[in-house]
């Protein structure tokens, strides 16, 4: 899939809320929840990829369960 410039009649809006810290473990924005490479490419994704990436945020919410291995 190549980035297509954003179109700017169907816009989405940013999750980001100005929380920018990193969290070393699950490689994320404890704000946005978005990937640095996400967050880095952001400003060139298509609208539907922008939305893909809006649809996977709920699952980086919730907290990871540990199996002691």
């Amino acid at each position: 899939m190549t980035d297509a410039p954003a179109d700017p009649d169907d816009h989405v809006k940013s999750p980001c809320i100005r929380v920018c810290e990193l969290d070393p473990a699950r490689r994320h924005c404890l704000g946005c929840l978005r990937t640095v490479e996400e967050i880095t490419r952001w400003g060139t994704m298509s609208a539907d990829q922008r939305r893909a990436v809006l649809a996977a945020l709920p699952d980086r919410r919730k907290p990871r369960r540990w199996l002691g291995f």
